[in-house]
């Protein structure tokens, strides 16, 4: 499965996202930390970081003692994680076309951004060219099912599909074929006080664009209301769901 991803219209999500990204970030480190936990990556010296975004694991690697490069589609979020000085290199780029040559790094780590690619196939093969034999891929995204409580309370509302199209596991495993891949899957919750805040935190992470369908429409207090009567909830709050895949390909 492939999708056509305006690849400035990401970054420019993400750009705007870049000074904020931290504050809202729960799910990306929570799942990079679950990522780091899916191998053994002690051998490795060599690392891309591979959508950096403002570079919080960048950094984690920086302080294990590695050689990081930073990549991301997004200048003004590399720009954030530059001036952090969380890695030793800084590209712009974009993981459907790493700026790398073959069997530049040990590992390779994408947490929560080859969801972004046209076509994860391709995506992993390019992540799995620039790193060397004996090497590892780690990466993370999100499957179908991620973020049910959106679509289904914006198709309540006004019909329209507010949520980007998820890749199945099956089609996430297929997207590996021929690979030596393992995947691991996890369905994080998130909780919060009332809509705006759930929603506020998915535009805090850049994570507000839609491939195809969004609806131009302003939010009004009308709106919100409408959303905040048909939203899922539980004792916590307003609930936000993602289903997680962690994947590790051992070169």
């Amino acid at each position: 499965m492939t999708l056509r991803v305006n690849k400035q219209a990401v970054a420019q999500a993400f750009g705007r996202a870049a000074h904020s990204y931290n504050q809202h970030a729960e799910l990306q480190r929570r799942c990079g930390d679950q990522l780091m936990s899916q191998t053994d990556i002690t051998p490795y010296h060599r690392v891309l970081d591979a959508g950096c975004g403002t570079g919080w694991f960048s950094q984690r690697w920086r302080e294990r003692g590695c050689e990081v490069t930073a990549l991301d589609l997004s200048a003004a979020m590399l720009a954030e994680a530059q001036s952090s000085q969380v890695a030793h290199h800084y590209l712009h780029g974009d993981i459907d076309a790493i700026p790398l040559p073959d069997n530049a790094v040990d590992l390779c780590w994408s947490n929560l951004a080859v969801q972004w690619c046209d076509d994860l196939a391709h995506a992993l093969n390019q992540l799995s060219r620039v790193t060397r034999s004996g090497g590892k891929v780690l990466f993370s995204t999100l499957a179908a099912d991620s973020l049910s409580e959106v679509r289904e309370a914006w198709l309540q509302v006004d019909g329209a599909v507010h949520v980007n199209p998820f890749l199945t596991v099956e089609q996430i495993a297929a997207a590996g074929g021929g690979k030596a891949l393992q995947l691991n899957q996890q369905t994080l919750t998130l909780a919060f006080p009332d809509v705006l805040s759930a929603m506020r935190s998915l535009k805090g992470i850049g994570a507000t664009h839609v491939h195809q369908g969004r609806s131009t429409g302003l939010m009004t207090r009308q709106r919100l209301q409408q959303l905040e009567n048909v939203w899922q909830r539980d004792a916590r709050g307003f609930l936000l769901s993602y289903h997680l895949v962690f994947g590790v390909i051992s070169l």
